[in-house]
């Protein structure tokens, strides 16, 4: 066990930290010692103002603010402004006009004169609201069925009669004995039955315009969604899934009682569920199913049956899907729906007649991993970029076919594909220009760690340079497409805001100045990103801090990131902004610090993404052991004094790495840690694991509880006891291991008031002081001048 006690540690690293400047209480403030960064930038509908949220004065939270050309600095909006830079406006073809909904009430604005008015109000709430294809007819879901408002005609009318039920009899409706009785004995009750009986007759003889009643069961209904053309409606239904929710405590709560609310639900083939696609005919009023029993593969087993008897032999099933709902053209006339397959290992672009209720298959794309990538969400119940150009019969989407995500255009007539994008960097998002002729992209060209901003003709060509600059550049544009919001970050440089003018090369204007003087008064470092070969020769990218020679230590902590398929040896500010504040105090005391893109990571194509499948703490892993040893080699680290620590994912990999590798790290942190992905949700273990029902090897191997009596080297965890979504649970669990298996060498530091990212500065303060202890007591210097 560490012996050290916390209270004589503080003493001995304030002295040390305030010496090389930083305090770990001020940089574990997070954002209230660096300077709150703007976020969610967005134009005013007009384009006459930019709103973003903001926290320059240090309040309890952020408030939204606006700026417009000419004006020295950002101003506070009126409540009234805030709301309103908020909804969501369509605006119609000429962009005249644009609509909104806000609870049960639907709005209009005009661009020029700015004048809203109350088009319609109810109580019920409004969603989904559409524009029509003919000027001025909306779309809405309300109380679950589909409207039509002709905002010219002033009419509003119910397009569907959908009701979840069905027409089975209930049980105390049902036949008895007593009630056969009653009619077999008494006149009146049979008067009274051939009455009911005569009014409905009556009743169905008469011809309504309403449509009819559609009971569509006890599934839920989802993905509601009219035609512009006002023709027809699609809906999904799906089953509820049957598994069951795992439950929290809370103990710190305001009345003193504890607390046990539902968190999530475990990865199991108890959630994959029935989902099918229907189509409602408006003219005929009638609904009728699609089925997709012809999609490509659809039967095909994953290629992991074959290491299991029980499956290997499996008798062939279709695979249960997810049908989005569609995409159409500006006319209806087409309509492109994506369907994913539940074990997300196929996505299917199909053209949809929905005349017929027959398709046509466009596009299958399959990964024996999982199916992912910028613009090809990693869950089955989302959906990618996907929409149509100028010409309303040429649809562009987003596929992984070449190792890195491209773009892609189809045209449904001649049934021509092509590949506009190539080459080992990936289209990060993609905008369509408002006459739908041009491509505004996001991309890695020029290094995996930037995210620069291009401008792409839709017949392809060459990519036209917009912002280029080391960094990250998230862009919005301007609704008269002339200028460009810019939110810029650089790796010593937190984001702020900027405009530009829409053309080559562009030059930013700062609109914001966030970061404190408290936070520029320090010379923060710029990490250099390094390369090197892991053993099985791919290319690994890494943040390398390095301390000046004269204070070097000849020791190293290795900085695992989370979330997995997320990075963070890039050129611009980190979400880890306190890890990166603490590596700059650990490079002061004269550590090195290496934060590794491990296999997994986001931003390095198709290879790296699904290199965990299967065996998370495998390669992903191999490649931190991999990286020690180039600062061992390269740098003159020390090889008995390397540490290692990460939360999340990177704590999982933090437990792998001490329990699997035990000879390798001298002491761990591990914060947040996934102990065994049996315990874990189902959307993210389920793509890299598959199900532990059917896959029982992967989740074994891939779980750091099998391995807690490898345990050799000093190991601290640290875990916020109101976790909802790595639970305490999974702590307690390996903790109690460790305690069967008698080992000495581990401590816990529990957060009662902490979820998995901690909020409270104290917390984060207690949390990393804990973390410098452990490194400072096992790998660094013990004396120093």
């Amino acid at each position: 066990m560490i012996k050290k006690t916390l209270v004589t540690f503080g003493l001995f690293a304030t002295f040390f930290v305030q010496a090389q400047q930083l305090k770990l209480e001020e940089i574990m403030k997070g954002n209230d010692f660096i300077g709150w960064q703007p976020e969610n930038p967005r134009w005013s509908a007009d384009g006459q103002k930019v709103f973003f949220e903001w926290n320059p004065n240090k309040e309890w939270g952020a408030s939204t603010y606006f700026w417009q050309k000419g004006a020295t600095s950002p101003k506070l909006a009126t409540p009234e402004e805030a709301a309103f830079s908020r909804y969501t406006i369509k605006i119609n073809k000429s962009g005249t006009i644009g609509y909104y909904s806000n609870k049960g009430a639907i709005f209009s604005y005009t661009i020029k004169d700015k004048v809203i008015k109350k088009l319609y109000a109810s109580n019920a709430s409004i969603a989904n609201l559409e524009l029509g294809s003919k000027d001025g007819v909306l779309f809405f879901e309300q109380n679950d069925n589909l409207m039509q408002f002709d905002t010219k005609a002033g009419t509003l009318l119910q397009v569907t009669n959908f009701k979840k039920g069905t027409s089975k009899p209930k049980k105390e409706d049902e036949k008895s004995f007593l009630k056969t009785q009653q009619t077999e004995l008494f006149q009146f009750i049979r008067d009274q039955e051939a009455k009911k009986k005569w009014n409905a007759d009556r009743s169905k003889a008469i011809k309504s315009d309403f449509p009819k009643e559609y009971l569509y069961g006890e599934d839920d209904l989802g993905a509601f969604k009219m035609s512009p053309d006002g023709r027809f409606a699609t809906f999904r239904l799906t089953q509820e899934a049957k598994n069951k929710s795992e439950k929290m405590e809370v103990f710190i709560t305001a009345d003193g009682y504890n607390q046990s609310p539902d968190t999530k639900e475990k990865v199991s083939v108890k959630n994959l569920v029935n989902s099918k696609m229907g189509i409602y005919n408006v003219a005929k009023d009638t609904v009728y199913m699609i089925n997709f029993s012809k999609l490509s593969s659809i039967k095909e087993q994953p290629e992991y049956y074959a290491l299991y008897d029980n499956l290997k032999s499996k008798e062939k099933e279709e695979k249960l899907i997810v049908a989005q709902d569609p995409v159409y053209n500006e006319t209806g006339s087409y309509a492109v729906v994506e369907i994913r397959s539940q074990d997300n290992k196929d996505r299917w672009l199909v053209n949809l007649n929905l005349e017929k209720g027959t398709f046509e298959e466009i596009e299958h794309q399959h990964d024996e991993a999982w199916i992912g990538g910028p613009g090809i969400p990693s869950y089955s119940f989302g959906s990618g970029n996907l929409g149509f150009l100028y010409d309303n019969e040429t649809i562009y989407f987003q596929s992984e076919a070449t190792g890195f995500s491209h773009l892609y255009t189809y045209n449904l007539k001649t049934k021509k594909k092509t590949q506009l994008t190539n080459g080992k960097w990936e289209v990060r998002d993609v905008t369509l220009s408002k006459d739908k002729k041009t491509f505004y992209l996001s991309t890695n060209t020029t290094h995996p760690g930037n995210r620069e901003f291009y401008k792409l003709n839709v017949s392809g060509g060459v990519l036209q340079p917009i912002l280029t600059a080391d960094g990250a550049h998230e862009v919005s544009i301007s609704p008269d497409e002339t200028t460009l919001l810019v939110r810029y970050s650089y790796k010593d440089k937190p984001w702020e805001l900027y405009v530009a003018t829409n053309e080559k090369n562009a030059k930013l204007s700062p609109i914001t100045s966030s970061t404190s003087e408290a936070f520029k008064s320090y010379k923060w470092r710029k990490p250099e990103v390094i390369t090197y070969k892991a053993q099985d020769g791919a290319t690994v990218y890494a943040r390398l801090y390095q301390p000046e020679a004269t204070k070097a230590n000849t020791a190293a902590v290795i900085f695992v990131h989370g979330a997995g398929y997320l990075q963070n040896a890039h050129n611009y500010w980190s979400n880890y902004h306190r890890e990166y504040m603490f590596h700059n105090l650990l490079t002061d005391l004269g550590y090195t610090v290496l934060d590794i893109d491990y296999r997994g990571s986001d931003g390095y194509g198709r290879e790296v993404r699904t290199g965990i499948y299967r065996f998370m703490g495998g390669k992903d892993l191999s490649d931190h052991v991999d990286g020690k040893k180039v600062l061992v080699e390269k740098y003159g680290i020390d090889p008995n004094r390397v540490g290692i620590y990460g939360g999340s994912y990177g704590g999982f990999i933090t437990l792998m790495a001490m329990l699997t590798t035990p000879k390798e790290f001298a002491s761990g942190a591990a914060l947040r840690s996934v102990t065994d992905w049996a315990h874990y949700n189902h959307g993210y273990t389920g793509n890299i694991l598959n199900f532990p029902e059917t896959d029982p090897v992967a989740f074994q191997k891939s779980s750091p509880i099998y391995y807690a009596d490898k345990l050799e080297g000093n190991l601290l965890m640290l875990h916020g006891m109101v976790d909802d979504n790595v639970e305490y649970k999974d702590i307690v669990r390996i903790s109690q291991r460790f305690i069967e298996l008698g080992k000495k060498n581990w401590s816990l530091a529990s957060f009662p008031v902490e979820a998995h990212g901690f909020r409270e500065t104290y917390s984060w303060v207690d949390e990393y002081s804990r973390i410098l202890q452990l490194f400072e007591s096992t790998i660094g210097k013990k004396e120093r001048k």
